[in-house]
């Protein structure tokens, strides 16, 4: 278990996660008033909560699936990462890809943060790479059955 600091500005609990097995804690927004999204609008949604996550860490902003699947809710720049030296709010970049007006009542949650560890890494500049089976070959080259 990781311990994370949190301040808690938004009136709620902090996040929990909802299962003994779940990977991310929901979290909710905490806006004066409530959010109209239009179709194909998005809006940087504020939660109230501040961390500090240990250094190697980093917490991913992931859409909620319900919200996904029943209204056509998502996050944008998914996952969105915050980083261990990040201390201002967490905000939520929501768009709404349905055909109606979504609102975003304060309280609602609206996505998922996972936590995950990262590793930095040290670059090795080289003249050639090794060679693979695979080679350039990307997007669709192993094909679909």
């Amino acid at each position: 278990m990781v311990e994370v600091k949190i301040v808690n500005k938004s009136g709620f609990d902090v996040p929990e996660y909802q299962t003994i097995h779940s990977s991310g804690l929901d979290l909710r927004s905490n806006s004066v008033e409530s959010i109209t999204l239009k179709p194909l609008e998005r809006a940087l949604i504020p939660t109230g909560l501040f961390i500090a996550i240990p250094a190697g860490y980093e917490a991913q902003i992931r859409p909620r699936s319900g919200l996904a699947f029943k209204h056509g809710i998502t996050v944008l720049n998914t996952p969105g990462t915050i980083d261990a030296d990040y201390r201002g709010e967490i905000k939520v970049i929501l768009v709404n890809l349905s055909n109606e007006n979504f609102v975003v009542n304060s309280g609602e949650r609206i996505c998922q943060m996972v936590f995950a560890k990262v590793q930095q890494i040290e670059w090795n500049v080289v003249k050639t790479l090794d060679e693979t089976d695979r080679g350039e070959g990307g997007f669709g080259h192993t094909g679909s059955k």
